[in-house]
């Protein structure tokens, strides 16, 4: 039945979003965009992870510097007392050795060997004690010098490992934007070529075409829900990969034996549920590629292969299956785009893309 130019418009509009959701953003993170986008997460984690130690061990540092700054400043407020007392000694230590009477006159002029002992002693007495007071000032000195290098050389290491992390983390998200960026680009492109083949495939609706297996179909545009089957869900319903295999496979099992109602694949549902859900797929695809291929394993050039898929045959439903997921989660990324047509049926692709979109959107 042909459409008005008005709803023509409309189914188109409404095709388009039905298919990016059936598409691209129904997809499973398992694509290749997908694993570099997560590699760049887990880049930008650690590298923030870093930036944080790094920053940590800056302000520990930071804190020993407080507190041997205070150790710096008792040394500083000592040194201008221990500079005076050491030049004290000094000038004493040079007065004594200057003045001093030699050995065997301060013999004779001991009244006795006691006496003389006593001298001896006080005389060494006072040349330890000004030793001390100058040997303090070194030490004072050395202390301070040391205490200030060993500082500025550890900030200085820190202050660079803190820059380095951050410029990893500044070139981790560089990265990621770039590819968010580029992702970004891809998308508006692809969508953009799915608009362009719905609209071509509109102008031909309902007329035939040949699939890659050979056989003929009619074209098909997507249609809104409420125009669909009693069993089929909101077109634009994205899939949800935060539940676990079985209520996935539980939930999507019955739409597709739904949709396989009456074919050679009815009753196949949870065979496609499951390899959608071990290869990543979205669990529509594979069906609807079968109904428009092969009118649902119907029509078959190889025994099981209701996919055009090659020269190749099954000697099961189930190991056909798995092996044709497992071919479009490998060479198609698993999801419905009009570059996944011109690769799948190159000739009639933007037939086959609006067809398969208009199938999965039954399921």
């Amino acid at each position: 039945m042909s459409l008005s130019s008005t709803t023509r418009s409309g189914v188109l509009a409404l095709a388009l979003a039905c298919t990016m959701a059936v598409g691209i953003g129904a997809a499973r993170p398992t694509i290749a965009w997908g694993d570099t986008l997560d590699d760049l997460e887990a880049k930008v984690e650690q590298t923030n992870d870093e930036l944080t130690a790094a920053n940590d061990k800056v302000a520990q540092l930071q804190q020993q510097i407080d507190d041997n700054q205070q150790r710096i400043s008792e040394i500083e407020a000592q040194l201008p007392d221990a500079r005076a007392t050491a030049a004290q000694s000094i000038r004493a230590q040079y007065k004594m050795q200057q003045g001093s009477q030699g050995l065997v006159e301060l013999i004779l002029s001991s009244d006795s060997f006691y006496d003389f002992l006593s001298a001896i002693q006080f005389l060494d007495s006072v040349t330890s004690y000004n030793t001390d007071q100058i040997q303090s000032l070194v030490d004072l000195t050395t202390e301070l010098s040391n205490t200030q290098s060993d500082l500025n050389s550890q900030l200085s290491q820190a202050e660079t490992e803190r820059q380095n992390a951050q410029d990893a983390l500044d070139s981790a998200v560089a990265a990621r934007e770039a590819l968010q960026q580029q992702m970004a680009e891809e998308q508006a492109e692809q969508e953009a070529e799915a608009q362009a083949a719905l609209q071509e495939a509109a102008q031909s609706e309902g007329q035939t075409f040949q699939t890659e297996s050979g056989n003929t179909t009619t074209v098909e545009v997507p249609q809104s829900s409420s125009n669909s089957s009693s069993n089929s869900s909101s077109s634009s319903e994205s899939v949800n990969w935060q539940s676990d295999k079985d209520s996935f496979v539980s939930q999507w099992s019955a739409r597709i034996d739904a949709y396989l109602a009456g074919s050679p694949l009815a009753g196949y549902g949870s065979t496609f549920a499951a390899a959608a859900w071990d290869y990543g797929i979205d669990p529509r695809l594979s069906p609807a590629i079968a109904a428009v291929e092969s009118s649902k394993g119907l029509y078959c050039a190889y025994p099981h292969n209701a996919w055009g898929w090659g020269n190749v045959s099954w000697n099961s439903w189930e190991t056909a299956i798995y092996a044709h997921t497992a071919g479009l989660a490998s060479g198609y990324g698993g999801y419905l785009t009009y570059a996944m047509a011109q690769k799948y049926c190159p000739p009639n692709s933007s037939a086959w893309y609006s067809s398969v979109a208009a199938n999965m959107a039954m399921i």
